[in-house]
């Protein structure tokens, strides 16, 4: 399926106004829909989702949003990431009243929000543009540090795996994800939202460049700790001490959490989420 690689393609094709544009600087009225492109370093916080008396990144961009505009504003998340996960380009959004511009959103919540958040991007977008909903796929990675030893660079930001990995094996297990399938395997604590774990994996595959081991998949959306307990049946397949014949049978049993136990989240990173032309309305 093809589809656009980022939301400032989204945006710029008449949905909204990329930072830099001249609409950018005209001023908002009434109820406007505004995106943000963020970046974090989750490794202090509680997750992105907010919880009471904990620190969060929801919290924090909630916070500075109040700062600059003086009004309370609850924002929406493409992905709630867990506790101590990070982003590239986590995807959000917010209605607001508010006069200022997409520049100055990027310029005054990037002066009040701490230094492991940070704002990349802002748009004006249609009013019927829900980040998540329109949202046809998400990618992340998670880093392994695959050396006999530790590194402080990249701790908090990696998995350390001491022993050595067999790649090709782990590649060959990654086909057994592609397509749609049913992944209760690799999920945990679904709740009552989720209805079915079915999911489309677009990609799935592991690379490797000097210590550093790099999984990637994109999947049109992802269960709780999907990736983190894909990761860890992975390793356990790259460490021989799984067959990929084994990781497939994980998946086909289709249990909840049989894939466990969940790599570590500070490896795994919100990489980008990919939107196409849903705005049919914009278009009238």
């Amino acid at each position: 399926m093809a589809v656009d690689t980022g939301i400032a393609k989204v945006m710029g094709e008449g949905i909204g106004s990329p930072v830099g544009d001249p609409e950018s600087v005209s001023p908002v009225t009434n109820i406007t829909n505004i995106v943000l492109v963020v970046e974090y370093n989750g490794s202090r916080y509680c997750g992105f989702q907010l919880q009471a008396e904990l620190p969060t990144i929801q919290g924090e961009i909630e916070r500075a949003l109040k700062r600059l505009t003086g009004d309370g504003i609850r924002i929406l998340a493409t992905s709630r990431t867990d506790s101590e996960v990070h982003a590239r380009r986590q995807v959000v959004s917010f209605r607001t009243k508010s006069q200022l511009t997409p520049k100055t959103f990027v310029s005054g919540l990037n002066y009040y929000l701490p230094r492991a958040i940070a704002v990349k991007e802002a748009y004006k977008a249609g009013d019927s543009f829900n980040v998540r909903s329109h949202a046809v796929s998400r990618e992340y990675e998670y880093y392994i540090l695959n050396s006999p030893t530790r590194s402080p660079i990249w701790d908090g930001f990696c998995h350390l795996v001491t022993g050595e990995l067999d790649i090709e094996a782990m590649n060959r297990a990654c086909q057994a994800l592609i397509g749609e399938h049913d992944l209760a395997s690799f999920a945990s604590n679904l709740g009552v939202e989720i209805k079915c774990t079915r999911r489309k994996v677009y990609h799935a595959g592991v690379t490797r460049g000097g210590d550093l081991v790099i999984f990637s998949i994109t999947a049109n959306s992802f269960l709780p700790h999907q990736v983190r307990n894909t990761v860890g049946a992975l390793i356990r397949v790259g460490l021989s001490k799984m067959t990929p014949e084994e990781f497939y049978s994980i998946m086909e049993t289709r249990k909840i959490g049989l894939a466990g136990p969940a790599a570590p989240a500070c490896g795994l990173y919100l990489i980008k989420v990919n939107y196409k032309r849903l705005y049919e309305e914009e278009d009238k």
